[in-house]
């Protein structure tokens, strides 16, 4: 049989690299004494995350909704949702990304929202370029397409769209002036203005709305009895609402 595997590659940047290995450590011992053959560590690197997600052999790992809208979801179990309550813009199960520009091109900064409403400055973002990660990661550019459509606008607003391929490539982009804002997940710029020199040359100028947070999930084919342990052990917000519809919610 072959072993099964596990990922937790959402937010393993390399300075949280020991803990998120803990994190992990504490919940492959809980699964180990239920009975559940959980890997002695994740597998790293990710680099066809896609691959990792899809695998049979997969016991747990994260994901976001862009990829589960579109197509994932065919193939996992989902298994619950963490808790955002320690980042601003985060409540519970629900995050929203905050939307960074320069220092110098801004005001002072905007605090999210304690509604988890959307607050999109559109005009200050017309004609600046856009710097997102990836076309399906909900908080990096889906969020805020949605958000902006909401309001009569669109993506078109920013000329040009420029893929760095990671949150932390974006920033980065943005403070080196080869792009103007980027949208960027409450718990990665928390995680940027501890670890990411360049974080400090950036400013929240908005907020889109409140969504739920990054899924975690499981193989299609992980049997009920390791599903329910899984989510008893893992998941602060269970998996029991519906799949979020592209046009309305979602990382």
């Amino acid at each position: 049989m072959n072993p099964l595997i596990a990922a937790l590659p959402m937010y393993d940047w390399p300075e949280r690299r020991a803990e998120v290995d803990a994190e992990w450590h504490r919940l492959r011992d809980a699964l180990h004494a239920g009975g559940i053959d959980a890997p002695a560590e994740l597998t790293r690197p990710c680099n066809d995350l896609f691959a990792v997600w899809r695998d049979p052999r997969l016991l747990f790992a994260q994901t976001c909704w862009g990829p589960m809208q579109t197509g994932l979801q065919d193939h996992v179990q989902l298994v619950g949702q963490p808790d955002y309550s320690d980042c601003e813009g985060g409540k519970g199960a629900f995050y929203s990304s905050v939307i960074l520009m320069r220092a110098g091109d801004a005001g002072d900064a905007v605090a999210a929202p304690a509604d988890g409403t959307a607050q999109i400055p559109v005009a200050l973002l017309r004609g600046k370029r856009f710097a997102y990660n990836d076309p399906l990661s909900m908080s990096g550019l889906l969020a805020l397409s949605n958000d902006l459509e909401a309001l009569g606008a669109g993506l078109d607003i920013f000329t040009p769209r420029i893929m760095t391929g990671a949150h932390r490539a974006s920033i980065r982009s943005v403070a080196a002036r080869k792009a103007d804002v980027c949208a960027i997940d409450c718990r990665s710029w928390m995680l940027a203005q501890a670890f990411e020199p360049a974080a400090r040359h950036l400013r929240a100028v908005g907020w889109t709305a409140r969504r739920p947070g990054l899924p975690y999930i499981t193989a299609r084919d992980t049997p009920d009895e390791a599903v329910a342990l899984l989510r008893r052990m893992s998941a602060v917000s269970p998996a029991s609402a519906p799949l979020p519809d592209r046009t309305a919610a979602a990382y």
